[in-house]
């Protein structure tokens, strides 16, 4: 171990074991919870955003997108980062990151300076999460320790989605939107204290590659803008065809940049298995879907339904509920059952879910239409994560392993981030040729009590929702395409010790324990975490 791997005068004993594994796990795991938890608590509080802060209907996407953006961009990046400076001491610098953002949010006067804050909380998301799982193998000895604490990590995915759709509707409701931001504050001073329990690890040689990171991210950035200001501002506008030359332009170089890097951010050769580079495909399809998804039924649910912060928080446990028996009944089938068996259907069930959504009205019922559209949705969702998880890891080398993890999630967040994109671009060009500035129209008739405007507003709003919806349900038809021809018929037996923190001994130049850590709000490790995967 060399003289590096410690911080504040702690090292990690030789066996791994630290004295104090219940402290560990619960810092670690709150980590975990804050970070999944912010990418859900702001949904619910768009339509109070928008209100408040007079936020058009295409910059609103922003707020969503700017913290996936940040977060999937430059989560790799932060992984590496741990390796070579040290997983506790960047694990504290993410937090601290993320806890100062969630602060700047929370009294940000207008929508520039919440989405800025928004971009610092997803790079400090991306410091922390990655470095946090890093830390369970830092921390605790293989076996049934390092299992357990696997568990209750990978279970914090899947319970802050949901704890972050009901917590985020509870402070909008009775506080106001402002405290899902303060919320992280306490938490993340919390979990700095108790950041001296951790024991720090080995650091790695090697360097971060910086330029990768910015061409990428950046890249990103200008196709996402190119794409919500051409819905606004026309497809000829100069500055949206600039946004998709720079785009065009930094994604080549980003490219380039991987192959002929020695320490790549995204390593190219992670794409030559056909099976694998379909997991990924796939899964940047899902999570198109699936941020819309959200998105679009919680602007449906308060504008158009009228239900309250609380009642659209509740209102998601039919979806959190289908994707948790999906990926439950995944985890067990997988050892039985191929990816392209399990995944396949579905998705097929997704699409038909966002179908029945493309048929909501103003005065659609929760009972006989929301609550089973979302349920089967979910359903079909969490039928994909677990068998997507590790047709990602299959076949891969030791000392990649983490990062082909990582991959998955990077690709379910800019998936995310990119379908958001188009179907808000979508959505809002429908609703305006029902009605010029539709979401402006149905503020402006509550607030003089036109039920006529009012009316015409909800019917061009929900016609632009159901539009979105239907392109939707398209984008999971490309992900199930993607899957019968792409992704292998084999049989996967679970994740590879490594995936799950279990090769910290591989060679020098890379832990795949560390940027693995890269879950999302999503139940993609959460679903991993049951049954035959054995997490």
């Amino acid at each position: 171990m060399s003289s590096d791997s410690t911080a504040a005068g702690r090292k990690a004993p030789p066996s791994g074991v630290h004295p104090h594994l219940g402290l560990a796990l619960i810092v670690i795991a709150a980590a975990q919870l804050m970070v999944v938890l912010d990418g859900t608590i702001t949904n619910i509080a768009l339509p109070s955003i928008q209100a408040d802060l007079d936020v058009s209907a295409s910059t609103l996407a922003w707020i969503v997108n700017s913290y996936a953006l940040a977060f999937g961009g430059l989560l790799l990046l932060g992984g590496r980062a741990g390796d070579l400076f040290g997983r506790r001491r960047m694990f504290q610098v993410g937090i601290v990151v993320f806890t100062l953002a969630s602060l700047l949010g929370g009294v940000a006067p207008n929508e520039e300076l919440l989405i800025g804050a928004r971009v610092l909380q997803g790079v400090g998301a991306a410091i922390a999460a990655p470095t946090a799982l890093s830390l369970i193998a830092t921390n605790f000895p293989e076996g049934k320790p390092r299992n357990k604490a696997m568990g209750v990590y990978a279970a914090m995915a899947g319970l802050g989605s949901t704890v972050g759709l009901l917590l985020g509707g509870i402070l909008t409701d009775y506080l106001d939107w402002r405290w899902v931001f303060f919320v992280n504050i306490p938490i993340g001073i919390a979990i700095l204290a108790g950041t001296r329990v951790l024991a720090e690890g080995e650091r790695n040689r090697g360097s971060l590659d910086v330029p990768g990171a910015i061409t990428g991210t950046g890249g990103l950035i200008a196709l996402v803008y190119a794409i919500t200001r051409g819905g606004e501002h026309g497809w000829s506008d100069s500055l949206t065809l600039g946004s998709f030359a720079a785009a065009a332009v930094l994604l080549v170089v980003f490219l380039m940049l991987q192959a002929r890097t020695e320490h790549p951010m995204m390593p190219l050769r992670l794409f030559k298995d056909r099976s694998r580079s379909g997991a990924f495909l796939t899964m940047l399809f899902m999570g198109s879907g699936m941020f819309a998804t959200f998105y679009f039924l919680t602007l449906y649910m308060q504008q158009i339904l009228g239900y309250s912060p609380v009642k659209t928080g509740f209102a998601y446990l039919a979806f959190s509920m289908g994707m948790a028996i999906a990926a439950a009944l995944g985890s067990k089938l997988i050892s039985r059952y191929s990816a392209r068996q399990i995944a396949a259907p579905g998705l097929l069930v997704a699409a038909a879910g966002m179908l029945w959504f493309s048929a909501l009205e103003p005065g659609s019922s929760y009972a006989t239409h929301l609550a089973p559209a979302m349920f089967i949705t979910g359903l079909g969702l969490g039928s994909g994560f677990v068998p997507m998880t590790l047709g990602a890891v299959s076949g891969v080398r030791p000392q990649d392993t983490g990062i082909a993890s990582a991959l998955l999630n990077t690709a379910q967040q800019v998936g995310g981030a990119l379908g958001l994109a188009v179907l808000t671009t979508v959505s809002t060009v429908a609703a305006d040729d029902r009605l010029p500035d539709a979401a402006e129209s149905l503020y402006r008739g509550a607030a003089e009590g036109d039920q006529a405007l009012l009316a015409r507003a909800a019917d061009a709003l929900t016609h632009g929702y159901t539009t979105a919806f239907t392109v939707g349900a398209a984008l999971f038809v490309v992900a199930l395409v993607i899957t019968l021809t792409m992704i292998n018929a084999g049989r996967q037996q679970g994740l590879p010790e490594s995936a799950t923190g279990g090769a910290a001994k591989e060679p020098s130049g890379g832990n795949p324990a560390s940027p693995s850590g890269s879950t999302s709000a999503t139940p993609t490790t959460a679903g991993a975490a049951d049954g035959s995967v054995d997490v």
